[in-house]
């Protein structure tokens, strides 16, 4: 049960957008501070399972093949093997993928290949797929990713993440929210101290301050 002032600051931001003629998204904006940013080990930059869901379609490509590929193909959104990787190199066709797609997944006997096919793509953009072990159930691990957020800073001060949808409940988009920041006062240096404010809103709306 999240904080009564997160769900407070979230009905706030719903109710303050202006109606618009597409389903919004909303968003957290994290400002960081006390973090020398310039060093990769301080940025933020991990995946979290959000409770309530996304809100939003997921989009999830899984690089596999025998057992494993065609247990992937009704949970995720396309699978490709060798043969389609070695076929995508780093053309605008890996580019366009890339940028298509929210999360990848592989097995872990691919992932040297990935690296050398794809690696130029994918890695700057933080996309490297999830490694998948023998023991992993491929259709778990998809549907677990089509909840999952990823965290990501880099070098700046001030980041966004999704945790929802102007059509969910500010109650189970406050649950996210909560999940979220407990997991970055779990890991930052100096936890809540490193954090400088924290606003919700609507893809349009205005912002407003989570307390």
């Amino acid at each position: 049960m999240a904080d009564q002032d997160i769900e407070q600051a979230v009905s706030s931001a719903l109710d303050e957008a202006p109606p618009r003629n597409f389903r919004e998204t909303v968003d957290l904006a994290i400002n960081l501070r006390d973090l020398d940013l310039d060093d990769p080990s301080n940025r933020v930059d991990t995946g979290v399972v959000l409770p309530e869901g996304t809100g939003q379609e997921t989009s999830i490509v899984v690089f596999a093949e025998g057992e494993t590929a065609l247990r992937a193909e009704d949970a995720a959104d396309d699978v490709l093997d060798g043969d389609d990787l070695e076929e995508l190199g780093d053309d605008d066709e890996a580019k366009d993928l890339a940028d298509e797609t929210d999360f990848f997944i592989a097995e872990q006997n691919m992932m040297q290949d990935i690296g050398r096919f794809l690696g130029t793509v994918l890695g700057p953009r933080g996309k490297m797929p999830e490694p998948l072990d023998p023991d992993d159930d491929v259709v778990e691990v998809v549907n677990r990713m089509k909840n999952t957020v990823q965290l990501r800073s880099r070098d700046r001060r001030t980041f966004h993440t999704r945790v929802g949808a102007e059509d969910m409940d500010a109650e189970n988009i406050a649950d996210n929210i909560d999940v979220i920041l407990r997991r970055l006062h779990a890991e930052l240096e100096k936890g809540p101290l490193n954090i400088d404010s924290v606003f919700v809103k609507t893809t349009m709306g205005p912002a407003v301050e989570v307390a």
